[in-house]
């Protein structure tokens, strides 16, 4: 009557052989760790190897382990003062050749590594990290979109020969005409351009259209520049290699970014929080920059920049290609300089294929924009603005044709690495500042995960000392479930790679309850079949086939509620219910299935007068 099939036992044996297999690297911790790369991605040769663990000794840093995996170079410390220590040492040594990050190693032996298998991700809570907040300029986002539309109004009237002079006050964008019959004309473009534009004649006097966009308009445009920010900026942390990054909408035009694990901010902040890209164009031969610049105005058709030694360059106004036309960027070597390899989409091809047929011999300059937030004090008040910087970063002769691929030099190997990652994640649809940054040290980490666990363990402890005194030997059963469930909630956060987060340690503690819960409902409907005069062995069958419903129904109801929580919750939250829809799934496993496994074992094969329970 008690007796589970022999592939049901081998099921239950299997998960728990899995579960031991998965949740195994979590046991052996992790060491405060030093990881060094150099700029180029080139693997460190022996004798480099030698001379950075030479100097660390000469600076009686003490380190347990130096190694090369792939290629970098991998320093174990025992405390995270002396992890700190070494870096602050090895920057200046190795200067800018090479990139000293910190980070956590974990202590899992090589056949482990070896097979793939790695610990659960903690979040910025519990593994410390970074914590950046930052703001949307939406107003620039609806000025770009203006100015897209007045280059497609101008484009559209040139091209029907209409002369006109178009102006933008605030969100209006101006169009007077030098003819009446004009009008029509421009309103059919306009249209064609945008049919939900409003187009508005100001009056019968001067021949004047005003044209601007609606409030759905408007308000679709900020939520696209929030939308595409953030997918920008979640490309940006991807290539950075952060491991379960949240990046997520705060109120009307605010972004925030957490990055576990990441301990030095300063490549974070430049990567999330700029706004470069690029622009090719060609330079205007025939007219002199420095005479530009004295007069303090370019030519018609040009624009006056700087290279930067500070020399005035000046370039056609025209753009033959700019950043949002790029589909692929890549730091390379080009002649032993620095490089970013460049792939352009087919728009982006045709163009650049066009323009280097007219222009044989001809010098082109890669113009690099970026847009940044300045604070300058003003009658006692600080005053912040956005400045825009242009400057051009490279002037090269066109020597043949080419279109879809190609190099840009001139810049650092650092700068070519940033540049690079920078255009491969896109830009920004709208320029952000930083309006805070946070750094959880990882000591505050340990701290929490201490104490989350430590509320864990009493609790846990607490409730197996309860399920003994009660149940007797069922409790005993009950207990050995609630360790296999537990192992099972670590095996699968690690397999999933799921951030544990503080809230998320709550999860696993609500769990603990639930299984109980669980195995409470079977033991007192065991309980009620024996006192009314069933059997031992027909109790035990009674009882878990009886108290199926319920326990099915409650777990059901509460996995509803966390998938509700995971959908539309937060980071925080977000941790708290992942691990609570984890949990819920292996305590019906273990209170349902893997407990029925064990009481079958005990009791199935004997014939018993009482049970203790």
């Amino acid at each position: 009557m008690n007796q589970y099939p022999l592939w049901k036992n081998l099921m239950v044996l299997a998960v728990l052989i899995l579960g031991i297999w998965f949740a195994l690297p979590n046991f052996y911790g992790e060491d405060p760790a030093v990881v060094i790369s150099k700029e180029n991605g080139q693997v460190f040769s022996e004798s480099e190897v030698k001379e950075i663990e030479e100097y660390l000794q000469e600076q009686s840093s003490r380190y347990t382990s130096i190694n090369q995996k792939s290629n970098q170079i991998l320093i174990r410390f025992d405390q995270v003062e002396e992890q700190l220590f070494a870096s602050e040492t090895m920057r200046p040594y190795l200067g800018r050749s090479a990139t000293v990050a910190l980070s956590f190693a974990p202590r899992t032996p090589n056949w482990i590594d070896a097979l793939g298998l790695k610990p659960m991700s903690l979040g910025l809570d519990l593994r410390g990290g970074v914590h950046f907040k930052f703001q949307v300029d939406l107003g620039a986002a609806i000025e770009q979109r203006l100015n897209q539309y007045i280059a497609d109004i101008n484009k559209a009237l040139i091209d029907k020969r209409i002369r006109r002079s178009v102006t933008k006050q605030g969100n209006v964008i101006n169009i007077e005409f030098s003819e009446n019959n004009d009008l029509s004309i421009a309103r059919t473009l306009i249209r064609e351009i945008d049919p939900l534009l409003q187009i508005t004649k100001v009056s019968d006097i001067k021949p004047i259209l005003q044209v601007q966009m609606t409030e759905d308009q408007l308000r679709e445009r900020r939520d696209f520049a929030i939308q595409q920010n953030i997918l920008t900026m979640r490309n940006r942390v991807n290539e950075l290699g952060v491991a379960e990054p949240i990046v997520q909408r705060q109120g009307l035009d605010r972004i925030v970014v957490q990055l576990p694990g990441v301990q030095d901010p300063t490549q974070a902040e430049r990567i999330l929080g700029a706004t470069a890209t690029l622009e090719f164009r060609m330079v205007c031969e025939n007219e002199s920059a420095f005479e530009a610049e004295a007069k303090g105005r370019a030519p018609i058709g040009c624009e006056l920049f700087a290279d930067r030694g500070g020399t005035p360059v000046l370039l056609k106004k025209k753009t033959i290609v700019s950043g949002n036309q790029l589909i692929d960027a890549s730091q390379t070597f080009s002649e032993g300089r620095p490089a970013v390899s460049i792939r352009l989409d087919n728009k982006g091809s045709r163009e650049m294929l066009e323009t280097t047929k007219r222009n044989l011999n001809k010098p082109m300059a890669v113009l690099f924009i970026q847009q940044r937030q300045e604070t300058k004090r003003q009658n006692g008040e600080l005053i912040t603005s956005s400045v825009l910087d242009k400057e051009v970063i490279n002037i090269a002769t066109i020597r043949g044709v080419f279109s879809s691929q190609f190099q840009i030099t001139g810049v650092s190997v650092s700068e070519a690495n940033d540049l690079a990652i920078l255009l491969r994640a896109g830009a920004l649809a709208a320029p952000i500042f930083k309006v805070e940054e946070k750094t959880v040290g990882p000591s505050l980490g340990q701290d929490n995960i201490n104490r989350g666990f430590q509320a864990m363990l009493i609790g846990l402890a607490l409730v197996l000392v309860f399920m003994v005194i009660y149940y007797k030997g069922f409790g005993l059963i009950a207990n050995i479930g609630l360790l296999i469930n537990l192992t099972l909630v670590m095996a699968l956060l690690s397999l999933l790679q799921a951030s544990l987060t503080l809230p998320g340690i709550a999860g696993i503690v609500l769990t603990v309850g639930m299984a109980v819960d669980a195995n409470v409902l079977i033991f007192e409907r065991i309980r009620e079949e024996i006192r009314i005069g069933n059997s031992p062995q027909a109790s035990i069958t009674a009882g878990y086939q009886k108290a199926f419903g319920t326990i099915a129904d409650a777990n059901i109801t509460t996995l509803i509620a966390a998938l509700v929580l995971f959908t539309f919750g937060t980071g925080p939250i977000k941790g708290f219910a992942v691990t609570l829809t984890l949990g819920i799934i292996t305590s019906m496993f273990t209170a349902i299935i893997a407990s029925r496994a064990i009481v079958n074992v005990v009791y199935g094969q004997r014939t018993i007068s009482r049970l203790r329970i």
